[in-house]
């Protein structure tokens, strides 16, 4: 094989996983697409070495000293983030997968056992900018990370394919972007970001990333460059659990979902360690992962460690084991049984994280934050998995960026405790910074705000009056309890009170014009202080705000263009 394909090999194994909100627009298959993946059939025949341990680096043997393990001394930080979670999937808040007859009772724990914000918000409604906003404590757009890394091929790819099937609101490709355009493999978290992991490292945090990273994947812009003594990592934004011909796991052939379809031709199964070789995890990957999160706790549990734990559950492709699969008979739907077998892993795999640091007496004193991502996306079909919220993920409505937010922290806060907020995904940063008593930057903007005041309920207004959201021309403002979305694509306002209608129904633009000036003003004014993006995305796709891919399209129906 040439360098030139060799190099194109690496391209399309990360577009296949990180282009999922192009994935929407596309429901039939062939032409382009057909031609795409065959292609990727025939050059992903890499395989990954085989499955080889991992040695994570051994604390101290002694515990480290009584005023550094009691509540006045550094707590360990766990922070677990999952993927594509929809608000309507936890128990925690009333819902459940099969109208409640999956429950996630060890997430509801976290809750329980600490402090929920009932209005929490992602930093963009898909993966890999929230992530720049999680890490950085600041919105991604001050820094240009404002994209989806995606090379121009695969733009043009999605774009041609879906103008053949979906004629009223079909995709647009901007070939004008493409001069300028960095090499995808150019495409990550500036290095000039200082990251949560950079800050915990500087103050003698032993730190470490497991699963997820989607900020970049050529060396400069691993999580290792990030600040993170140690890492295991997916290649790239997705990911098998299994490969599909594995007996222990179930597999759902997508009918309408671009995105899996190449997934599943390409069968992306590996992971790696630090800077070395991509090998095959022996098992299941949300229960690898998980442990891994265990064995790096036992080895660090006698110093002040930071786990950043990414599981790509329950994000598709839809696999599930077996066993899991085999105990959930009264779901008929088998795609929203598979579906609901992986949100029963993933809960079950915190549950045994937890219980790791219960079991080393490490509970007391360990912040866990839990949060997802972004919400469901429609692309899957498997219902009101944002209910009672409207839209999805690559929406900037309810359902696209409502996101749990949990905090528990038994030494320092209150248990079975619920805080209106809002609270925003970058105030993870500050509030991480105030607990471990670490020092953050002070030579930037930092958006976020200390969370655990309003936890303790020492401060009883609201962490944001105001929040604000960019992707490319798209704009949002969250300004108390109204909510005033801009589109160019096509040319709409959407202002909603989201006090009396959280399922943003009532659209009142037209009777609220003096405020929806006012907010239109604060927007572009927020517009003009945001960097220029480091990489432009090439293509946008419409996403329908009441329907899944599989729902025939209705006449008048509302959508958004969203820019990957």
């Amino acid at each position: 094989m040439s360098r030139m394909n060799k190099k194109f090999l690496k391209i399309s194994a990360a577009i296949i996983a990180t282009t999922a909100t192009l994935a929407v627009g596309v429901q039939l298959f062939g032409g382009w697409t057909g031609l795409a993946l065959r292609y990727v059939r025939h050059v992903m025949s890499k395989e990954s070495a085989p499955f080889r341990e991992i040695r994570w680096q051994q604390g101290p043997s002694k515990s480290f000293s009584t005023a550094q393990s009691s509540a006045t001394g550094r707590p360990n930080v766990l922070l677990i983030v999952v993927d594509d979670l929809g608000y309507a999937d936890l128990s925690a808040f009333g819902g459940g997968v099969a109208e409640g007859r999956v429950t996630t009772p060890n997430i509801d724990s976290l809750a329980q056992r600490g402090v929920s914000f009932d209005t929490a918000y992602a930093g963009n409604p898909t993966c890999a900018p929230s992530r720049a906003a999680i890490m950085t404590g600041r919105y991604p757009t001050r820094f240009g990370f404002e994209f989806t890394p995606t090379p121009s091929l695969f733009m043009k790819l999605i774009a041609r394919a879906g103008a053949r099937h979906s004629a009223e609101a079909p995709p647009v490709y901007f070939a004008d972007r493409e001069i300028g355009q960095p090499a995808y493999e150019d495409m990550g978290l500036p290095t000039s970001e200082i990251t949560i992991a950079k800050v915990l490292q500087s103050a003698g945090y032993h730190t470490a990333h497991i699963g997820k990273w989607h900020l970049g994947d050529s060396q400069k812009f691993r999580s290792y460059a990030h600040g993170f003594d140690e890492s295991l990592s997916l290649q790239h934004g997705a990911s098998m659990y299994l490969p599909s011909a594995d007996p222990r796991v179930v597999t759902i052939e997508p009918e309408h979902n671009i995105i899996d379809k190449f997934i599943l031709a390409s069968q992306p199964w590996g992971v790696r360690f630090n800077d070395g070789e991509v090998f095959k995890p022996d098992r299941y990957l949300t229960d690898y992962f998980t442990d891994q999160a265990i064995r790096f706790i036992n080895a660090n549990q006698h110093r002040p460690f930071f786990l950043f734990l990414a599981y790509n559950a329950p994000h598709t492709p839809l696999q599930a084991m077996r066993e899991d699969y085999d105990t959930l008979p009264f779901i008929k739907d088998r795609a929203l049984r598979v579906y609901a077998a992986m949100l029963r892993s993933l809960d079950r795999n915190i549950g045994r994280v937890l219980a790791a640091l219960r079991e080393r007496n490490l509970d007391t004193n360990t912040l866990v934050i839990f949060t997802s991502d972004n919400g469901a996306p429609h692309y899957i079909a498997l219902g009101a998995r944002n209910a009672p919220l409207r839209g999805w993920k690559a929406t900037y409505f309810e359902g696209g960026i409502r996101v749990p937010l949990f905090l528990k922290w038994p030494a320092a806060l209150p248990q079975n405790v619920r805080r209106t907020g809002p609270a925003a995904h970058f105030d993870i940063f500050s509030t991480i910074v105030a607990a471990t008593g670490a020092t953050g930057p002070t030579d930037r903007v930092i958006d976020g705000v200390n969370l655990l005041p309003y936890a303790r309920g020492d401060i009883t207004g609201r962490p944001h009056n105001s929040l604000f959201w960019r992707t490319d021309r798209y704009l949002t403002l969250l300004d108390g309890e109204w909510k005033l979305q801009l589109t160019e694509m096509p040319r709409k306002e959407w202002l909603y009170n989201l006090a009396l209608d959280p399922s943003e129904r009532k659209n009142l633009v037209t009777n609220e014009t003096a405020r929806v000036v006012a907010m239109r003003s604060r927007i572009m004014a927020f517009d003009r202080e945001q960097a220029a993006p480091i990489w432009q995305s090439l293509a946008a796709v419409a996403v329908p705000l009441d329907r899944t891919v599989t729902d025939p399209p209705r006449i008048g129906e509302e959508y958004v263009y969203f820019s990957n």
